[in-house]
């Protein structure tokens, strides 16, 4: 039996100072948003870690010779909706040849099950790399769903980027996509009666739109 991919929590300390900055509680929606775009980009260098390369002919001032590029024009990333926009502006500055499909899913509030109201892809998925992004990996119902719809487009690879994840949405993710690496800033201690992860940092998303 083939072992479940790995789950990548990105300890670093920039990471993790701005992740306590953003769990405040009296944190401006403004410093929340700068703050999550300031964090997109420091997670992605290590999402992109493995991120394939070619070698391409180029001029020095001294000589010419051949220097890797990334493979960035075969990259998606997927934006779960809403949410996952305020992800998607760090990467996009790390990675700006990358192409951006969106997924819109609501949860509903009764049985937390995700509903999908919106699905956009680039063209020729499989010969891309997917790379799914939703900040909070909660119940992990709106991530296998967007996975599920994911893999309809058959692209070459698919990564899950979250900044807080809690063991259920972790539990719920490999048990329906085994083969989905997962990304996150941290794994906290669980769900509350509502499904919200606790500590966590509250909705993302009405934080980093003021929504609340």
């Amino acid at each position: 039996m083939t072992p479940p991919a790995p789950v990548h929590v990105i300890d670093h300390p920039l990471v993790q100072h701005k992740l306590t900055l953003m769990r405040q509680k009296d944190l401006s929606t403004s410093s929340f948003r700068r703050l999550l775009h300031e964090i997109s980009m420091l997670m992605a260098y290590e999402v992109t870690r493995d991120m394939p390369t070619q070698l391409i002919e180029i001029e020095t001032p001294l000589e010419t010779m051949q220097a890797p590029v990334i493979e960035g024009r075969k990259t998606v990333f997927v934006v779960i909706m809403r949410a996952g926009s305020g992800f998607l502006d760090g990467m996009l500055e790390v990675v700006p040849g990358a192409r951006v499909g969106h997924i819109g899913l609501y949860r509903d509030p009764k049985t937390l099950v995700a509903v999908e109201y919106y699905f956009k892809m680039p063209h020729n998925m499989d010969e891309r790399d997917a790379i799914v992004l939703d900040p909070m990996l909660a119940t992990g119902n709106s991530a296998v769903a967007a996975v599920d719809r994911l893999k309809e487009t058959k692209p070459k690879s698919i990564r899950f980027v979250s900044l807080v994840a809690a063991p259920e949405g972790i539990d719920n993710m490999r048990r329906h996509h085994p083969d989905v690496p997962i990304y996150t800033a941290a794994i906290d201690r669980g769900l509350n009666e509502h499904g919200y992860i606790v500590p966590g940092l509250g909705d993302a998303g009405d934080r980093l739109f003021g929504t609340k």
